[in-house]
């Protein structure tokens, strides 16, 4: 084999390993943190005055895993108008979990987990009471 087959041999060597690097690329799922990544930062500034009003509360919301439950102890659960627990798979977000707060006068909330794929969560509360926003975010390991 002389020098010029040697170096079209090559060349389509090398064109079939881009060809195959970029066919890879292209398939992987690149996931951000939100689908509105861009709006949502544009909104920070409400969630830090979210953050401020939860940490201005004397007594906060505890989340904690129990067995195969989520609970969150909070002795104003009355008080709320509204609010969600979503709790965020950083490494997948098809395993993200929304869950609806409900106004009562138990001092305790649980949900169930059973269905979750062990590992690390992020539990996001937020919640409206007495006409303010509040918001903690807490890590769970499931």
């Amino acid at each position: 084999m002389n020098w010029g087959k040697s170096i079209v041999v090559a060349f389509i060597l090398f064109a079939g390993f881009i060809a195959t690097l970029v066919t890879v690329c292209l398939r992987q799922d690149v996931s951000l943190v939100s689908k509105d990544y861009y709006r949502d930062e544009l909104a920070y500034q409400d969630q830090i005055h979210r953050v401020n009003n939860a940490n201005a509360l004397i007594q906060k919301p505890i989340i904690q895993k129990v067995g195969n439950s989520l609970e969150i102890r909070f002795n104003q659960f009355g008080n709320i108008e509204k609010g969600v627990l979503k709790l965020f798979r950083p490494s997948d977000s098809t395993m993200d979990r929304v869950f609806a707060l409900k106004a009562q006068n138990a001092d305790m909330q649980s949900f169930p987990i059973v269905d979750l794929q062990k590992g690390m969560y992020k539990a996001r509360m937020q919640w409206q009471m007495n006409g303010k926003e509040y918001y903690i975010e807490t890590i769970i390991n499931i």
